[in-house]
């Protein structure tokens, strides 16, 4: 209706416009012909009222008040127009200038028609929905019956699944979609397995780090105290009890860092220290096992470098990278530092002779309970976790860690931390 109205609108002004004289019967006839296309009647008034055409009833005058809302904007309303119409209609309309006056066509159709309209209108439309709705339900329950025997399966491998069964798995599917999720299903049981045997690899290597020192501790101690080991050896074997003790603290400490790593509550405390100061620390640490595999420690006569960060866990990161250097150094090898004091950013390299790793090893020594000296299993020092933690560090400073390695001939660890931003200063 509105476009309607819009349009006979249009083409009466220009008709006003084209023929001044002759406009009326054009006009006219040209809104018969939309009123028998729309199912609506049509009305041309001027602004004082008066009706200049009309294609249904006998409407002469209109009240000029009721004519405003039509000036200038469109607006849609439910009226009789104070009796002019024979009942309520929804009526709209658009307004224009042309010779003299300004003039108003209204387009109305009843409301008991639209009503009726609207009625048959939802009607059809429930009965073509409950139409759709009796089909879909019955090609729901032939395609779930054709479901059935794959979702079944997937049920009970599933239930084998939770109950630790990590060697079951789907066999390949005819449909792409069962097929696509057989896939992920069995790659997820695959992980899970992989998970489950790194788990209890864990659990076997942290009875065993736990044990060995404390049975140390709990035999010296007991030595000791009934006089088996003589007083003229008693300090010696207090240093091996001290460090056990530090051991085990170290191996809590890393626990407990990793818990607040995941938690996300490890926050770094960050000042600027010497880079080499920690370094210094952990090789006086690792002192007798330097001196025992005849290390060439190479690269720390260097100027003052400083890095900002959480020193103490830094120091816990060059402990870790240094243990695994220590660890895998060839007898009578070397460890070399390197520095790079760069705009944005301080980095560490850490390089030690050896056997080196194999390419295939490399994207997986961050991993949480990778162990590259598997062949030793659980006689082996270490959880598996040095690495892993030293990474989570890196990171939670906004750094990056890298490795590379040459099979044969050397493996090197190299991280980055940024540079204190001013507001940080």
């Amino acid at each position: 209706m509105l476009k309607d109205a819009r349009a006979l609108a249009s083409y009466t002004q220009e008709k006003m416009l084209e023929q001044p004289d002759r406009w009326r019967e054009d006009v006219a006839a040209e809104m018969k012909t939309y009123a028998i296309g729309s199912n609506s009647d049509y009305l041309l008034c001027s602004d004082d009222g008066y009706v200049v055409a009309a294609t249904g009833g006998e409407v002469e005058n209109i009240d000029p008040e009721l004519l405003i809302k039509f000036n200038g904007t469109t607006t849609y309303s439910y009226d009789d127009l104070n009796g002019e119409l024979d009942e309520v209609c929804h009526i709209t309309g658009d307004s224009f200038s042309a010779n003299g006056p300004r003039y108003y066509v209204l387009a109305y159709s009843p409301k008991s028609q639209q009503d009726n309209y609207t009625k048959n209108i939802m009607e059809i439309f429930m009965v073509s929905a409950i139409a759709v709705l009796l089909v879909v339900m019955f090609l729901v329950y032939f395609a779930t019956l054709k479901l059935t025997e794959p979702i079944t399966e997937v049920a009970e491998i599933a239930k084998k699944l939770g109950n630790g069964d990590f060697s079951v798995t789907l066999p390949e599917y005819t449909t792409k979609e069962f097929n696509e999720l057989s896939i992920a299903f069995n790659e997820m049981a695959a992980n899970l397995k992989s998970y489950d045997t790194m788990r209890n690899s864990f659990l076997a290597n942290v009875s065993h780090e736990l044990r060995t020192p404390m049975t140390s501790i709990g035999g010296f101690v007991d030595g000791i105290l009934d006089g088996t080991i003589p007083k003229s050896q008693q300090n010696y074997y207090m240093r091996i009890i001290s460090s056990e003790v530090g051991r085990l603290t170290r191996l809590v400490k890393s626990m407990l860092n990793l818990a607040k790593i995941e938690a996300g509550e490890l926050e770094p405390n960050k000042t600027s220290f010497p880079v080499t100061e920690p370094i210094l620390d952990t090789l006086l640490t690792f002192e007798p096992r330097i001196d025992e595999k005849n290390i060439d420690i190479r690269g720390l006569d260097v100027q003052r470098i400083n890095m900002y960060a959480d020193i103490d866990l830094i120091h816990q990161v060059m402990y870790n990278l240094i243990e695994n250097a220590i660890k895998f150094v060839d007898k009578g090898g070397y460890i070399e530092f390197s520095f790079e004091d760069g705009e944005d950013a301080t980095s560490v390299s850490i390089r030690n002779s050896g056997e080196g790793l194999a390419e295939d090893e490399l994207p997986l020594v961050f991993d949480r309970f990778y162990k590259t000296d598997k062949s030793r299993g659980i006689h082996a020092q270490g959880l598996g976790l040095g690495l892993n933690i030293a990474r989570s560090i890196v990171e939670i400073h906004g750094g990056k860690i890298m490795v590379k390695s040459l099979k044969g001939e050397y493996t090197e660890f190299t991280f980055t931390i940024p540079k204190a931003e001013k507001n940080e200063e």
